[in-house]
């Protein structure tokens, strides 16, 4: 590649910008000598020194690359920049062997490995490696932003961020890797990506060992194990320990949504965001299983399939030696052994194993749902949980019990079912050793040890350990019934109520006692039972010593010697201790008979006149 020619020797100088006292010996040095410049007052020893001065204070650029078009006001400044084109790079590091195209970039490299930093911040004392990344700190003290988009006027203190902002407008994606074709608008991202094909690791923490591809997420790990945050924001005061988090967090006070879906308009605070609402648009899967024909967006994905029906997998635990059919899930996998969370939430300090954990999260306190149903645009946070909503439009149960035939739309639920057959209870309470079968379950258990309730109702102020049942209570001040029964049409608060009640009419009772065999249609009332066994009363009054087998039970006993009579009948005012003696009492006035023996047709209106009932028959048979 051949510079110029016609202005490799021109550098524009005039006489009048040397002083009249040095002008005769500007070329002299050994007499002491020097030569000043007219505008700011820097002297040189050389007049080719002072020639090359004088263009920093006129701005002129002679040097042309003839490939880029770019121009330069040194000559050696373009020979630097021509070998980008030419990707030559003559300066190797004799440590790590990585090559560089110029003596200072080789230079600045060999610093990260004797980790010397000689340029310090006259403000605030913080060291670099090298001189250019100290001149872009000090914008940050003094605001500077000297870089202007011509196109929406936004400012920038370093060039290569105006550079990649620039493409945002084109959409312009120039860099290609070569491995998998995957485009990207910046080199450095292209350069990262790499990585993620090569395994290339070369930074790893000094506490626990963990590598990184990049030095920037050690940096940010190694912020994991001191707690530092040292980002914070200048409205709420908040701190983070990413700068990403802090413009993240920004929005929220902002309500600013600066990425947007070219096809339907639809804004969205993340770009991630905005990439997983693209693909309910375009929703291309070319990528197929040639033995299910089952389809993938991408390639790494059709391949992890794969090993589905092969039911390889390759990757085994070193703890317990489970197996997995990918490396990541492994390393996944392993957090749950360590239990290390290295993921925390910046406004709500949850933690998590995964950064995908983390980002949905984030879609909770923002309220972003990217995901739409294309039926009823319902919009949902993550994608499993739009697939999952697309059942109750084809009312499909996909995943069926092999041991009792029932049938669920959701994975996740069969699962829990099973346990119900097996009485599996994996998680276990470490407090007073209770055992339960949802990790769900545990820590709500959890909450009644600590006797925390930190949900609370923002109408009557009643407090509640599980956000669940704050939702339900809810429902108690809106007289909102979402769930009806297409039999009876009676109305339910809790679809779990509206399903206790169909048993009624099917007489389903899928809960046998292990002991005597009784069935009942609902697990307390199982467990109740089962305390009859046992005569096991755990419930004792603080006030007498009575015991009960219910803490529903000493509950109402409590009003016994309160008098305390909350529930009342609107329709005569009579007071009860109980709401189930209030249920009894209601039916006088309804004359509704809901207890119907099954031999003479006779019906009764409470349980007991029922089973008083029933000893008529069998005094009759003997």
């Amino acid at each position: 590649m051949e510079v110029k020619e016609e202005l490799l020797d021109y550098v524009p100088f005039h006489k009048e910008w040397v002083t009249d006292a040095t002008v005769q010996t500007e070329n002299k040095t050994d007499n002491g000598k020097k030569l000043v410049c007219h505008f700011c007052g820097k002297s040189f020893s050389q007049k080719t020194y002072l020639k090359a001065h004088l263009i920093v204070h006129t701005n002129e650029k002679a040097f042309i690359c003839d490939v880029c078009n770019k121009k330069f006001s040194r000559k050696q400044h373009l020979k630097e920049h021509v070998r980008i084109h030419t990707n030559e790079k003559n300066y190797s590091c004799d440590l790590c062997h990585k090559k560089f195209a110029w003596k200072s970039g080789l230079d600045s490299h060999y610093r990260s490995h004797t980790n010397e930093k000689p340029y310090s911040c006259n403000i605030c004392n913080k060291t670099f490696s090298d001189k250019n990344a100290l001149k872009q700190h000090y914008r940050t003290h003094t605001n500077e932003k000297p870089y202007s988009c011509d196109v929406c006027g936004k400012d920038f203190s370093r060039k290569h961020y105006l550079d990649d902002h620039f493409y945002t407008h084109t959409k312009e994606k120039r860099f290609i890797c070569d491995i998998c074709g995957k485009r990207f608008s910046q080199k450095s991202n292209m350069n990262r990506h790499h990585r993620s094909h090569t395994n290339e690791k070369n930074y790893s923490c000094e506490l626990c060992n963990k590598k990184f591809a990049w030095k920037s997420g050690l940096n940010r790990h190694f912020r994991y194990h001191t707690k530092e945050k040292p980002y914070s924001c200048d409205v709420c005061n908040k701190e983070f320990t990413e700068k990403s988090h802090l413009k993240q967090h920004y929005r929220t006070h902002t309500d600013e949504k600066p990425y947007s879906c070219d096809v339907c308009g639809k804004n969205f605070s993340r770009k991630h965001y905005l990439d997983d609402h693209f693909y309910t648009h375009t929703k291309v899967k070319s990528f197929a299983c040639d033995i299910c024909s089952k389809k993938f967006s991408r390639k790494d994905n059709l391949n992890r399939h794969y090993r589905s029906h092969a039911n390889q997998k390759p990757y085994s635990c070193d703890v317990c030696n489970k197996e997995f059919s990918d490396k990541c899930r492994l390393n996944q996998h392993y957090q749950y052994h360590t239990n290390e969370k290295h993921y925390s939430c910046d406004l709500c300090s949850k933690e998590f194993y995964r950064k995908n954990d983390l980002n949905r999260h984030y879609r909770v306190h923002e309220n972003e749902k990217p995901h739409s149903c294309d039926v009823c645009n319902k919009g949902f946070v993550t994608k499993s949980h739009l697939k999952a909503h697309y059942l109750t439009h084809s009312n499909a149960k996909p995943f069926s019990c092999d041991v009792c035939g029932k049938e669920f739309s959701w994975k996740s639920h069969l699962r829990d079912h099973y346990r119900t057959h097996t009485n599996e209870k994996p998680y276990s309470c470490d407090v007073c050793g209770k055992k339960l079968s949802h990790k769900s379950s545990l820590n709500r258990h959890y909450r009644s040890h600590a006797n925390e309730k930190p949900y609370s109702c923002d109408i009557c102020d009643k407090v509640f350990s599980d956000k669940c049942n704050l939702n339900q209570h809810h429902k108690t001040h809106t007289k909102e019934k979402l769930y009806s029964c297409n039999l009876c049409s009676k109305e339910f608060y809790r679809k779990t109520d509206l399903n206790r009640h169909y048993r009624s009419h099917t007489n389903e009772k899928p809960y046998s006692c292990n002991v005597c065999d009784k069935q009942f249609s609902q697990t307390c009332h199982l467990k109740n039972h089962f305390l009859t066994h046992t005569n096991e009363k755990p419930y004792s009054c603080d006030l007498c010593g009575k015991e009960f087998s219910r803490k529903s039970n000493l509950n109402d006993h409590y009003r016994s010697h309160t008098d305390d009579k909350p529930y009342s009948c609107n329709v005569c005012g009579k007071d009860f201790s109980r709401k189930r003696d209030l249920n009894q009492h209601f039916r006088t006035h309804t004359m509704e008979k809901r207890f119907v023996c099954h031999s003479c047709g006779k019906a009764f209106s409470k349980r007991r006149s029922l089973d008083k009932h029933f000893l008529t028959h069998e005094t009759m048979i003997y």
